[in-house]
């Protein structure tokens, strides 16, 4: 059943005196249930219920909060094709991508579980006292990644299972043991509910604190800053626009304590079609390319924005398949009726600037909230000169720039924003040609692909899911995969401590039998 309420750890609450409805794109009408706004009063409650969590919770072993993570995961399941309705009625999306959205956001549970469970994530690393060393006798040294604190997640639009709820910022977060408040994206607010109810199932089982979870809804933005700015809150994950990043970045910069945020924002993420390429496939690129923009209704953070080539007769083919493979595509539904109005903005915004040529647009009629795809071309000079062109039309769209030579591939790359991905396309070793195209892709994206699309993020130790600037707040960081987890914690040294006050995970007789790097040697072994 769905309530509409909050939960404030692991009760519902609804002490907010406004409500708004979720929306159905594909009936194009509101949902039946309504969700309450969380008040300043629930604020404060949801943040003070999780810093006294932070205190047993972040003491818990990895063996401990495994169980818990796998517990959400069973609950999660548990809730059956009614989850999976909620779902598809709040983003429009087919009963399908919500099996393997669910299926990729259990995995993401089990995944952390796994790589916590024995703790050699925590990274100790251990170096001896040395009282005879000369000049100065040496002191022993312990160090290991700690958890940051409470960490308020922001529900994606997109995604309303694996960069959500109980997604891969949650996931990351309590496996750290960080208690988490999840700021619930509007759109889908009772899908996070529902799955809300599960992880509260599950910490009540595994006996988890009162507070390690909470959901907050809000169809505005006012809940959320007043939760980044609240004393109590130590770092944020968010997966959105870059308007929303940057402005939850700058909130927390400008707090007394400032706070780490980890945005993982837009991308056009560029695909380089190399000239040989070109001449044996270019039929064989377009095909794969019409699938990958229209893929989703163009709704993902990879989805391959920009296509940039040296003009040539191969360029001119994989242009002119592309045009035509795009209008057999059968438009769908966008997640919500604002998001296809901002397309269609941000589609026409693009086509009015000057030397924009439109390659192929699907112009039948279509259902309410269905988006109508594009391709559109451009001379390298003029997108050069033109930052407008730059920035990201989120939907079905994509941007072709044909550039007069090598040099000025080379320079478009150079001056793009940061990016989430790069792509290259070639044939026949000739990419070993183009070294300082690879070197200046490399420095401006935070993965780069080889003969392959951009869409799907394998969730995986070695993916790297961020970049430079726009495409994330840090690109030190990836927000997928169990490295995620590094985003939520802090190396803490210990020096001259007792033996028997150290965590089991820096203690001489390594008592978890994990690996550590003692003295310079990584080693299971005791000290």
């Amino acid at each position: 059943m769905i309530t509409g309420k909050n939960y404030i750890g692991n009760q519902l609450s609804a002490k907010g005196n406004k409500a708004f409805k979720t929306f159905n794109p594909l009936l194009n009408i509101d949902n039946q249930w309504e969700i309450t706004e969380a008040s300043k009063e629930e604020i404060n409650q949801a943040a003070d219920l999780a810093s006294e969590a932070f205190r047993a919770y972040s003491k818990i072993s990895g063996i401990r909060k495994a169980e818990f993570l796998r517990t959400i995961a069973h609950e999660i399941e548990a809730l059956g094709d009614k989850l999976l309705e909620v779902y598809s009625s709040e983003s429009g999306l087919p009963n399908g991508r919500a099996i393997g959205e669910r299926g990729r956001t259990l995995g993401q549970l089990r995944a952390f579980a796994n790589h916590i469970e024995n703790g050699n994530w925590v990274d100790a690393s251990i170096d001896t006292a040395q009282p005879e060393h000369k000049p100065m006798p040496k002191v022993d040294l312990r160090k290991m990644n700690v958890a940051l604190g409470p960490v308020v997640v922001f529900g994606a639009s997109n995604f309303p299972f694996a960069f959500s709820t109980a997604g891969g910022d949650t996931a990351a977060a309590l496996a750290a043991g960080c208690p988490v408040i999840v700021k619930s994206h509007p759109m889908h607010a009772a899908t996070g509910e529902m799955v809300s109810s599960a992880v509260i199932k599950a910490a009540n089982k595994t006996g988890m604190p009162n507070g390690v979870f909470s959901n907050l809804n809000s169809s505005g933005i006012e809940v959320g800053q007043e939760l980044v700015k609240h004393p109590k809150v130590k770092a944020v994950g968010f997966t959105g626009s870059i308007r929303g990043g940057r402005a939850l970045y700058d909130l927390a910069a400008n707090r007394d304590e400032p706070i780490p945020v980890f945005a993982e924002m837009g991308s056009i993420n560029p695909v380089i079609l190399l000239p040989i390429a070109l001449k044996n496939r270019a039929e064989a690129i377009a095909k794969t390319y019409a699938s990958s923009i229209t893929l989703g209704t163009g709704q993902f953070c990879t989805n391959p924005g920009l296509i940039i080539g040296i003009k040539s007769e191969g360029l001119t083919n994989f242009v002119d398949t592309l045009a035509a493979q795009i209008i057999e595509v059968e438009p769908s539904c966008m997640l919500h009726s604002n998001i296809s109005d901002a397309y269609n903005t941000n589609k026409a915004n693009a086509l009015s600037q000057s030397g924009i040529e439109v390659l192929a647009s699907y112009n039948n009629d279509v259902k309410p909230n269905y988006a109508k795809q594009l391709v559109a071309t451009v001379e390298g000079d003029t997108f050069l000169n033109n930052p407008i062109l730059h920035h990201e039309v989120f939907g079905p769209f994509s941007l072709v720039v044909q550039c007069k030579n090598v040099e000025q591939l080379e320079s478009i790359i150079t001056n793009l924003e940061g990016q989430l991905t790069g792509t290259i396309i070639s044939d026949e070793n000739e990419v070993t040609s183009y070294y300082k195209i690879v070197e200046a892709l490399q420095n401006r994206v935070g993965r780069i692909i080889f003969n392959g699309v951009p869409t799907g993020v394998e969730v995986c130790t070695s993916m790297l899911h961020g970049g430079p600037y726009p495409a994330s707040t840090d690109s030190r960081f990836t927000a997928v995969g169990v490295d995620s987890i590094k985003r939520f914690v802090r190396p803490f040294s210990y020096q001259d401590w007792p033996n028997y006050l150290l965590p089991n995970e820096l203690k001489n007789e390594n008592p978890l039998e994990i690996t550590r790097m003692i003295n310079g040697t990584l080693t299971s072994e005791k000290v």
